[in-house]
């Protein structure tokens, strides 16, 4: 308040000032048509002045009332809306920009008097009731532009990101836990845009959102979790009360500490939640989060991050297991097929270890479809051993042998009645290699 009445002075004040050194006075006669309009005449003036405060009002009650439905429809449908929506500069500046064209019309509308005649304040006043009228129209396309799904996901991600940067480099206890519960925040509300539009069948925003995860852990990961400060990565007061970290035993919270991951495994306990809800409803979804969850592991790999790759790959199992006992054929091939590009991935950056372990779950999860009847799914787990045991010779990795004994272990000596297809399937694949 106290900033809007003061510009709104300074305005009145500076304009008035031209007036009593210069421009204003009395009436004037002149034959020059543009200095004619300029010349005001006090006894006619005043009405069209007030006027001029009235209107600039009217307009102002418009904006508020068209952008307030609109802003208060689409916080209904996400969360945080209003909040973002009050931080934005343009916004912010269009409303006060109103407030203070009615203010200072206030003021205009005193400023006349019989033997003077403030003409550069009454231009000016013309000139900002004239921009607030022709303001209308392109602010309130900015309004709906702002307010788009995409664009709401795209401004979260960015500020999440600037959050993270801010918090992991700063010394200040206070301020390093407030970004904390900004970037868990953030999060959390690119889950709810994604769980909500699941629930609607908006398979493009929920796609946005899910992507917009991604691009936040890579980014953390490749460009500021190296550079961040040894205190960023224990659990700020106020992020031990989220939900998902209260629920953890002490011990976990510690080991996720020492592992300095927590960011990461927000982001993929969000991406587990997602997969659940989508098994059923939006099977897309689920190939998506296997495919970002892949991108999180091979930029892990490229920092070298033994412990993000362990983390991505229990998620990638967690994935798997949960697909396998809602039974969904489809979705399990796709996700073993991000599985085994994750695998080569880690074996041409140089973490074979982690993907010889990597193949001794695909070995585990071969078995478990084949105990649950999913012939489909152990042929395909067998094909994908297969082309990980040439990957594996090509490159010459020492894990060669072990990768190789864990496909033949695969097999079995003899089929259940009715599964003789899966172990043929398994058998060919062993052939084919």
């Amino acid at each position: 308040m106290t900033a809007i009445a003061s510009v709104a002075i300074l305005a009145f004040v500076a304009l008035w000032s031209i007036d009593h050194l210069a421009t204003g006075g009395g009436p004037r006669q002149s034959d020059h048509p543009v200095l004619r309009y300029l010349f005001f005449d006090a006894d006619h003036i005043t009405d069209a002045v007030s006027g001029l405060g009235g209107l600039m009002a009217a307009v102002l009650g418009i904006v508020i009332t068209v952008v307030s439905i609109v802003v208060q429809l689409s916080a209904s449908r996400f969360h945080g809306v209003a909040t973002m929506f009050m931080r934005d500069r343009t916004n912010v500046g269009v409303m006060g920009y109103y407030v203070i064209v009615c203010v200072c019309g206030v003021m205009v509308s005193l400023s006349v008097h019989a033997d003077f005649i403030p003409r550069a304040t009454l231009l000016g006043m013309m000139a900002a009731t004239t921009l607030g009228l022709v303001l209308m129209a392109p602010y309130f396309t900015y309004v709906f532009w702002f307010l788009e799904p995409i664009n709401i996901i795209a401004r979260i991600g960015r500020d999440a990101i600037g959050t993270a940067v801010e918090g992991a480099h700063t010394t200040v206890a206070a301020g390093r836990d407030d970004a904390q519960a900004g970037v868990v925040s953030s999060m959390e509300e690119l889950t709810d845009i994604s769980s909500n539009s699941i629930s609607g069948k908006d398979k493009i925003i929920a796609s946005r959102a899910v992507d917009a995860l991604k691009d936040f852990c890579v980014e953390y990961v490749s460009k500021i979790k190296g550079s961040a400060s040894s205190e960023w990565y224990d659990l700020g007061p106020t992020i031990r009360q989220n939900p998902d970290f209260v629920a953890m035993e002490a011990e976990s919270r510690h080991d996720l500490e020492q592992r300095r991951t927590w960011v990461e495994w927000k982001v993929m306990r969000q991406y587990l939640g997602i997969y659940n809800e989508a098994l059923q409803m939006m099977p897309d979804i689920n190939y998506l989060i296997a495919i970002d969850t892949r991108y999180l592991g091979e930029a892990a790999a490229g920092a070298d991050d033994t412990e993000l790759i362990e983390l991505v790959f229990r998620y990638m199992n967690s994935y798997l297991r949960a697909t396998l006992n809602a039974r969904s054929v489809r979705t399990a091939y796709n996700v073993l097929n991000q599985y085994r590009q994750l695998v080569e991935a880690m074996m041409r950056k140089g973490h074979t270890k982690a993907a010889a372990a990597a193949v001794h779950h695909m070995k585990y999860y071969g078995h478990v479809s084949y105990d649950m009847k999913l012939p489909f799914v152990t042929e395909t787990v067998a094909y994908d051993m297969g082309t990980l045991c040439e990957v594996a010779h090509e490159l010459g990795v020492e894990e060669e042998d072990e990768i190789l004994d864990t496909f033949l272990e695969l097999d079995r000596a003899t089929a259940r009645r009715g599964q003789e297809r899966a172990l043929m399937g398994v058998r060919k694949a062993q052939v084919k290699l």
